[in-house]
């Protein structure tokens, strides 16, 4: 039998438990703090990510890495930017 008491003020109605609350729940009790998305502590470890990889890398040599190694893949890359560019609100 449900009770649906209407009178009852919205705060003091029972919500039923959700599944996501217990593994909150565990992740605080081992002291780990649940962002969720936009996570502030995982920007803050990908921006130290990057500066750490652009003070340590040659960028020149990972560019020269990464250029086409023929014509025929040069010509791949752009059809392929092409492709990407027609699905593109922006550039076209």
């Amino acid at each position: 039998m449900v009770h649906d008491d209407k009178t009852a003020p919205r705060s003091l109605q029972q919500q039923p438990a959700r599944e996501g609350d217990s593994l909150q729940r565990r992740a605080q009790a081992q002291g780990s703090q649940v962002e969720g998305e936009g996570s502030y502590t995982a920007t803050r470890a990908y921006q130290k990510n990057i500066r750490e990889y652009l003070d340590k890398s040659n960028l020149q040599s990972d560019a020269d890495a990464a250029r086409p190694k023929s014509d025929s893949e040069a010509r791949e890359i752009e059809q392929a930017e092409r492709e990407g560019r027609s699905h593109s609100k922006g550039e076209r």
